[in-house]
């Protein structure tokens, strides 16, 4: 089972962002009264209300309850708490759950949030990956996104993360308004010198009711470009393979099998995992399941007893195939050809010829496009040898029109 944890403060909203984030002090998360906060909607008295949650779960799963193998703690910059409460967590989820002896226990962060002895105190209560915000190498992009980190630091933060003994990951966003090639080269081998263990590199997307949107609607920058898109991905993976990463999902690169995230494998392999906090989504037993989305209300449920829950879903059978599909599908490993429905089997042969699949076998049964990153990073998965849809670098740019043909009935 995996653990993911939402901390939904930051100290600045991103223009971009429309995760479930709130600034401390902000009018939205007042309703103490005069001059006070209510319980849970500051970093100082968060975790207490979490840890309330995390009994929960544990009442609720009995004895379905396993051992976590990987807690991601997420946000939201989930460095504006403190060390120390961070660790609470960690040490928590291993009183109330057990912790598999390689369990992999995430914290995302600001690079202007640590320093070396947050991050050694880190180490010290069990975490043992960090995933570093970077975004950007260049500070015209950093403005557009409203970021506010010194890209002088993140180079820094690496280091004292490997010095503490942390594995580390950095985020890049590709296609900003005003990002040319040149600047997205120069991101990503900025990333590249600080010798990261692990990648993740997003497109950027609008989203309706972000700062980011209304500047677009109002004709004060441009869209985000398809075609801009599609070129700073390959520019990427190929940067990234040069330097001897390989791609284990369309948005994410590893250099080695000890830096796949597997929390995230989690997720797209379809496992089980309990959301923590407001907004949090979890996924056990086909049962799907998501929280208040307001820290105030998520708090105040909580320490009145009751359930933070506002929602529930029992998957059907025909989500359960979709989402498999939608998820496997982008995968290195890649998705089994015997899982796929008769309309689905009936789509290879033409995303084959069109060149968004690898056409051949190899040796093991693995397709061409992608052997080397399953064998190389070991994530094969049980069943590694069957046929198995793997997208090439054409389809992993059209990702989501593999999914569509793979699903249409028609």
């Amino acid at each position: 089972m995996g653990l993911y944890v939402h901390v939904p403060f930051c100290r600045v909203r991103c223009g971009y962002c429309d995760f479930n984030t709130y600034v401390p002090g902000e009018q939205a998360l007042a309703g103490a009264g005069a001059g006070g906060e209510s319980p849970g909607t500051d970093p100082g008295s968060y975790v207490e209300v979490l840890l309330r949650e995390l009994e929960l779960s544990a009442r609720v799963l009995g004895g379905s309850a396993r051992p976590v193998a990987s807690i991601f703690v997420g946000g939201g910059t989930p460095t504006l708490l403190s060390a120390r409460d961070l660790g609470r967590i960690v040490a928590a989820a291993r009183t109330t759950y057990g912790l598999t002896p390689d369990a992999e226990v995430t914290v995302e962060a600001n690079p202007d949030t640590v320093d070396a002895r947050v991050l050694a105190d880190l180490a010290a209560a069990g975490y043992t990956r960090v995933s570093l915000g970077m975004q950007s190498a260049v500070p015209h992009v950093l403005a557009r996104l409203d970021r506010t980190h010194d890209p002088a630091a993140v180079g820094p933060a690496v280091s004292a993360a490997r010095a503490a003994g942390l594995a580390t990951s950095v985020d890049l966003i590709y296609g900003t308004p005003g990002e040319s090639l040149a600047d997205w080269r120069r991101s990503v081998e900025a990333a590249l010198a600080m010798t990261p263990d692990h990648v993740s590199a997003y497109a950027l997307v609008v989203e309706e009711g972000t700062p980011l949107a209304r500047r677009a609607a109002r004709g004060e920058m441009a869209a985000p470009d398809d075609d801009d898109a599609a070129d700073k991905y390959e520019l990427a993976d190929e940067l990234l393979a040069a330097a001897g990463f390989a791609w284990y999902e369309v948005s994410n690169w590893a250099a080695t099998p000890a830096g796949v995230c597997r929390h995230n494998l989690g997720y797209w392999r379809g496992g089980p995992w309990w959301g923590l906090g407001p907004g949090a989504h979890s996924h056990i037993g086909g049962v799907r399941w998501w929280n208040v989305r307001h820290p105030r209300a998520y708090a105040e449920r909580l320490l009145a007893g009751a359930s933070p829950g506002q929602g529930r879903e029992i998957l059907t059978r025909d989500q359960r195939y979709d989402e498999e599909v939608l998820l496997r599908s982008r995968l290195a490993e890649g998705l089994p050809v015997d899982t796929l429905r008769p309309e689905g089997r009936r789509a290879v042969a033409g995303l084959r010829d069109d060149g968004l699949i690898a056409k051949a076998p190899l040796r093991g049964g693995l397709l061409s496009e992608g052997t080397v990153a399953t064998r190389a990073l070991g994530v094969g998965g049980p069943g590694a040898n069957a046929r198995r849809i793997v997208l090439t670098t054409r389809g992993r740019l059209l990702a989501d029109t593999v999914v569509h043909r793979l699903l249409d009935s028609t």
